[in-house]
């Protein structure tokens, strides 16, 4: 049996990129792992890096603000700052060593101090608060994101104790 067939213009990828439909993909793999556990990232307006992300659904639309590209952030932001022993031999120069989960580990190259002030309207205590953050390199060429509670000099602005808070990938 043969039946007449209506000639119709199939897509074309020279004209026009087809829209993908990743809500199949998305409903199989919430299924797997959970629900909670696929999400997408989105930009927030914050100095503060660890309030500059924040997480939605896979599926959101767009939130519309771009990521900053006015410093290098890091690949991979921990959870929260571990901190670590180190030593600096002025308050606006970077370490010469640093020591992160019992691994010392000297400093081949360090960049910063990057300032990053507290969002004193969110809260008073971070009134005064200010981070310098460094990106430094260690001889095995791993990169790390390091910053100092404080400005180095005066005690008000923070502890003057060191953290890692991020690993460059």
């Amino acid at each position: 049996m043969a039946e007449p067939l209506a000639a119709r213009q199939a897509a074309s990828r020279l004209i026009e990129e087809p829209a993908s439909d990743l809500s199949g993909l998305i409903d199989v793999l919430a299924n797997r792992v959970g629900s909670r556990a696929v999400y997408r990232l989105a930009p927030v307006a914050s100095d503060v890096p660890e309030r500059a992300v924040a997480r939605i659904a896979a599926l959101a639309e767009p939130v519309g603000a771009g990521w900053p590209d006015h410093w290098p952030r890091p690949s991979r932001l921990l959870p929260r700052a571990e901190p670590i022993e180190t030593m600096a031999l002025l308050p606006d120069h970077p370490p010469v060593w640093i020591a992160w989960r019992g691994i010392r580990r000297k400093v081949r190259r360090a960049d910063g101090p990057e300032r990053v002030f507290g969002e004193w309207w969110k809260r008073d205590a971070e009134l005064v608060a200010v981070r310098d953050y460094f990106r430094v390199e260690d001889e095995a060429g791993e990169r790390f994101w390091i910053f100092r509670a404080g400005d180095g000099e005066n005690i008000e602005t923070g502890s003057h104790r060191w953290f890692l808070h991020g690993v460059f990938g």
